[in-house]
């Protein structure tokens, strides 16, 4: 399977916003198959308002023009989208996953959220080191293995919600899913997260952070003594 550039799914997932007549299946093919080549910046930034109206030829046409200069990476780019910072080297830090719809949020479903940010954090950091676009999966066979396979090397997932089967497999990959069906800012959350892992981390928060299963039963039963 194709994989996009950075850029280009950014472009993709903005467009099909306002083309929501179309799944991201058919926009994809459809592109594909009008320019007789695979998507890239290069082959996006020649689009024209014909091309695109050609493609989607015998469908409602709303949207065409505006979709036009996303397609063509004039309106957003994806550096400046997601403020994407350098990892530091921290031994003790964990990478988390927010299922995501909007810079910054937490507010998506895990298996239709547009993307996934992934945060580097320690108890005295927070960084947006990386942003997984999830359009591909609309062509995968299997849409929640490859989901899962985007954030493999996460420690936690923050979603608004999951069905079953997907938390079993987000789970069977040693990925800890964490509900919030209000959902807001993806920094608040992680700021909890942290307070967490700087004083007294339940226990499944100690084992992500490598605490030995001793040390986790003996700082739980102080911490549950302490609330007493």
């Amino acid at each position: 399977m194709t994989q996009f550039s950075k850029e280009v799914a950014l472009r993709l997932t903005l467009a099909i916003k306002v083309l929501s007549q179309f799944s991201p299946k058919t926009l994809i093919e459809g592109l594909q198959l009008h320019f007789q080549t695979e998507l890239s910046v290069d082959v996006l930034n020649q689009l024209t308002l014909a091309d695109l109206q050609a493609i989607v030829e015998g469908e409602e046409q709303s949207g065409v023009e505006e979709a036009v200069p996303i397609l063509r990476g004039e309106t957003v780019n994806y550096q400046d989208w997601f403020p994407i910072e350098k990892p530091i080297e921290n031994s003790q830090s964990i990478q988390v996953a927010v299922s995501s719809n909007n810079p910054e949020k937490l507010d998506g479903h895990f298996g239709s959220c547009d993307y996934y940010l992934i945060y580097q954090l320690t108890p005295e950091t927070m960084r947006l080191v990386d942003v997984r676009l999830a359009i591909e999966s609309e062509l995968a066979k299997e849409k929640t293995a490859f989901r899962v396979n985007l954030i493999k090397d996460c420690d936690i997932v923050y979603l608004v919600s999951i069905g079953g089967p997907a938390a079993a497999k987000v789970i069977h990959a040693n990925i800890y899913p964490l509900k919030k069906e209000e959902g807001g800012e993806a920094r608040e959350f992680l700021a909890q997260l942290q307070s967490a892992i700087a004083q007294s981390p339940p226990p499944w928060l100690a084992k992500i952070l490598g605490v030995s299963a001793d040390e986790r039963l003996k700082n739980y039963g102080k911490t549950v003594t302490a609330e007493e």
